[in-house]
């Protein structure tokens, strides 16, 4: 089948369409032909293939150009992300150092809290202490001196009832004979 359809595409084309002899201007396969060999060859005159050859291979030396300059872009980029990572690391283990003396800080702080703490409730303890033996002893001094003042009065009233006024008088120039005698 592939024969065949090839074979009638070859009686098909343009070639077999033009009559006469191949080699004069009435053929217009010819003359086609001349046409192309005229533009081909003024193509090569003028140096085109060379000028696309220089063209491509300038392309070509761009495109390398472009190439090493990402690969070069590349190996920088790769370097600054491992320079990032390393100092990436390196502010991890810090923020983790500083995290962790905070802590240790932290607990050393509540340490000396609770041990000053524990020094004011003693201060405060003992304090309290003071004041209620302060308080005690005032309280039995106030005491001592209300039975002090009781036993005077008492004695006073005991003695007024048992003095007459000859021992009143006696007892009263005895003791300013006894002042007296203190004063010199």
């Amino acid at each position: 089948m592939k024969r065949l359809t090839l074979a009638l595409a070859l009686l098909a084309s343009p070639a077999m369409a033009a009559t006469g002899p191949f080699f004069s201007l009435g053929n217009t396969d010819f003359v086609v032909l001349l046409g192309f060999l005229a533009f081909v060859g003024l193509l090569v005159y003028l140096k085109v293939p060379g000028k696309l050859t220089a063209m491509l291979d300038a392309r070509a030396v761009a495109i390398k150009a472009d190439l090493d300059e990402a690969r070069a872009l590349r190996e920088e980029a790769k370097s600054i992300l491992a320079t990032y990572e390393r100092r990436q690391k390196e502010v991890q283990e810090q923020a983790d150092r500083i995290v962790s003396s905070a802590r240790d800080e932290a607990m050393a702080a509540a340490a000396q809290a609770k041990a000053d703490l524990k020094a004011s409730i003693a201060r405060r303890l003992a304090a309290a202490t003071d004041q209620i033996a302060s308080a005690e002893a005032a309280a039995i001094r106030q005491v001592r001196e209300q039975a002090v003042s009781v036993a005077i009065a008492a004695a006073g009233d005991v003695l007024a009832k048992q003095m007459t006024a000859e021992a009143a008088a006696t007892s009263i120039d005895d003791a300013i004979a006894q002042v007296a005698d203190r004063m010199h």
